[in-house]
């Protein structure tokens, strides 16, 4: 009888203690990470862009539907601070911009496929941020990884200027990437809902 309590009793602390982890893993307010671009293991090539284009909950429904995108993150660049938290982002004391970063397979799509759709799926001629959603970490900003891709977002912006859009995106050198919360994670996919202030208008 002793032994069979011992034994439910076990059973119960595993499955609480794992309960519990899960929880944390999802729920932790600092479970950021700085993460660097890689390639996968089985050798295959892949390149990566980092947009910011308002709440990166709404970027990255868009983004991770993408033709030739392997995966998306949405995080935070851009500050003063390591390990940003959600809040401090918030306030406006990091100088973090909410971000998406996107690995994507060049033999399938390019950067300036990734970068067309960032500027068809928000305004860039928003000064102030994007939608209802007002302050400095929902500004319009490419962050460039090499010359290749700045030149690229030079261009795209100067077609748009040229069919008259007061184009107020800024392009800024790629700096510590620091990946979200877990919760804010595919958002969309997990609520079953769609963003509500970012849409697809082609622009181009």
């Amino acid at each position: 009888m002793k032994r069979m309590i011992f034994i439910i009793t076990a059973l119960f602390f595993t499955f609480v203690g794992n309960t519990s982890c899960s929880n944390a893993a999802t729920n932790n307010e600092n479970n950021n990470t700085m993460t660097t671009p890689t390639n996968d293991t089985t050798g295959k090539h892949y390149e990566t862009a980092i947009f910011a284009g308002g709440c990166f909950w709404g970027v990255q429904y868009y983004f991770e539907k993408a033709k030739g995108v392997i995966n998306t993150e949405v995080g935070y660049i851009g500050g003063h601070i390591d390990h940003p938290t959600y809040e401090q982002v918030c306030s406006h004391t990091s100088g973090h911009y909410e971000a998406i970063r996107v690995t994507y397979d060049p033999k399938v799509t390019n950067y300036e496929a990734m970068a067309k759709l960032f500027f068809n799926i928000h305004d860039p001629s928003q000064t102030d941020g994007q939608g209802p959603d007002i302050g400095e970490q929902y500004l319009s900003v490419v962050f460039y990884m090499n010359d290749s891709q700045k030149q690229i977002a030079e261009k795209l912006i100067g077609q748009l200027r040229t069919k008259g859009m007061k184009v107020a995106t800024t392009l800024k050198p790629a700096t510590t990437f620091w990946v979200a919360e877990g919760y804010h994670q595919h958002h969309y996919d997990h609520e079953g809902t769609q963003p509500y202030c970012h849409h697809f208008q082609d622009k181009f």
